[in-house]
C-alpha cells in the first residue's frame, strides 16, 4: 500500500528541530516565504527624529522610506531510496519507517550547519578569541595547538552584546562538545552549581552563565586561521590550521523560514522491483542585521 504522504510531510516537519534546539532560538520568519521559495519581508525605514524643546518652527518634513528583504530558500533533496518488493513482505519491521526515520536525522544535520554558516559572523568585531592555556587541537585533520575556551570568554561576549545595546533577554550560546568541555572545566563548583540549575533538556540548554543560555552539539562551526578569519561554509574541505568556533546572539539577531516539504514516493516501479522514495525541504537563515550586530563568534586562538 501507498504511505500516507501528508502524514510523512508533517512527521518530518516536526521532527525537524529534533536535537537541534538552538534553530527554535531564532526568529521565525516562515509567514514572509512566497509560493514556499522566496522570503519577502517590508522592512521600515528610519524611525523620526526627536527634537527636546524645538525652538524652530516650522519643523522639517521627512518622508519614510521602507525597503523590502527579499532572499531565496535554499533546497535540500535526498536521494531517492528504493525498497525492494521483497523487503516490504519478508522483514518483520516496518523498513520503510526505519528508512525515512534516518532521512529525518540527516535532512536535521545538514541543514542545521548550513544554517549556522548563514548565521555566522563574517569579520571584525563581532569575533573574539579564546585565552585559555594551550592544548592540541580537537577538531579532526587539524595540527597544533590552540588556546581552551573559557569562562571569561564568554564574559567578554556578553561585553561586547551590552556595547552594541542588545537586549539582555534571549541571549543564547552554542559550542561543540569539546568546547563545552573546555568550559565546564574552567567553572568552580560554586559556579557550576549556578550554571546548572537553568538546566532544560526540552529546550536543549545545558545552563546559564553571564545570560548566555548555554547549548551544545558535537559540532557547530570552525573558522580559518587569518588576521580575518572566515567561517567555514558546510562540507568545504577541512585546514589543518581551522579552528573550532561557538555562536552567540539573541533571538532577534538572526532568523529561519521554512518553505515547501515535499515527500515523494513511487510504489510499484517495474523497473527497479520495489518503491522508491524521497523528500524535499526549502528552508533558509539569515543574520536580520548587516552590521550584525547581536551575534557574535568565539574563535579558537592557534598558538605554540
Amino acid at each position: 500500500m501507498a504511505i500516507q504522504r501528508e502524514i510523512w510531510e508533517d512527521h518530518i516537519e516536526g521532527n525537524l528541530f529534533k536535537n537541534n534546539e538552538f534553530l527554535l532560538a531564532s526568529y521565525d520568519a516562515s509567514q514572509y516565504v512566497l509560493q514556499g521559495k522566496v522570503v519577502h519581508i517590508p522592512q521600515s525605514g528610519a524611525t523620526a527624529n526627536i527634537v527636546k524643546n524645538r525652538s524652530s518652527l516650522p519643523a522639517s518634513v521627512t518622508q519614510r522610506s521602507d525597503t523590502d528583504i527579499t532572499y531565496t530558500l535554499d533546497e535540500y533533496t535526498t536521494d531517492p531510496i528504493l525498497i525492494p518488493n521483497a523487503d516490504t513482505i519478508e522483514l518483520s519491521y516496518s523498513k520503510r519507517e526505519s528508512v525515512l526515520n534516518e532521512y529525518e536525522a540527516a535532512l536535521r544535520q545538514v541543514i542545521a550547519e548550513s544554517i549556522l554558516y548563514d548565521w555566522a559572523p563574517a569579520a571584525g568585531t563581532n569575533i573574539l578569541g579564546t585565552n585559555g592555556t594551550a592544548v592540541t587541537s580537537h577538531l579532526a585533520s587539524t595540527t597544533g595547538n590552540r588556546k581552551k575556551f573559557i569562562a571569561n570568554d564568554l564574559k567578554a561576549a556578553q561585553l561586547a552584546l551590552n556595547k552594541q545595546n542588545i537586549p539582555l533577554d534571549e541571549r543564547y550560546a552554542l559550542m561543540s562538545a569539546d568546547m563545552y568541555q573546555q568550559l565546564t572545566d574552567d567553572l568552580s563548583q560554586t559556579q557550576y552549581r549556578d550554571f546548572s540549575q537553568a538546566y532544560d533538556p526540552k529546550a536543549g540548554i545545558l545552563g546559564k552563565l553571564f545570560g548566555f543560555n548555554v547549548m551544545m552539539r558535537s559540532t557547530v562551526i570552525s573558522y580559518t586561521n587569518d588576521s580575518t578569519p572566515v567561517a567555514k561554509a558546510y562540507g568545504a574541505a577541512a585546514a589543518a590550521s581551522d579552528n573550532d568556533a561557538l555562536l552567540c546572539w539573541q533571538l532577534n539577531a538572526v532568523e529561519r523560514a521554512i518553505g515547501d516539504l515535499t515527500f515523494f514516493e513511487k510504489v510499484g516501479d517495474p523497473t527497479y522491483y520495489g518503491d522508491l522514495y524521497s523528500v524535499l525541504i526549502r528552508m533558509g537563515a539569515r543574520k536580520r542585521r548587516t552590521d550584525e550586530k547581536g551575534i557574535l563568534a568565539i574563535v579558537q586562538t592557534a598558538t605554540s
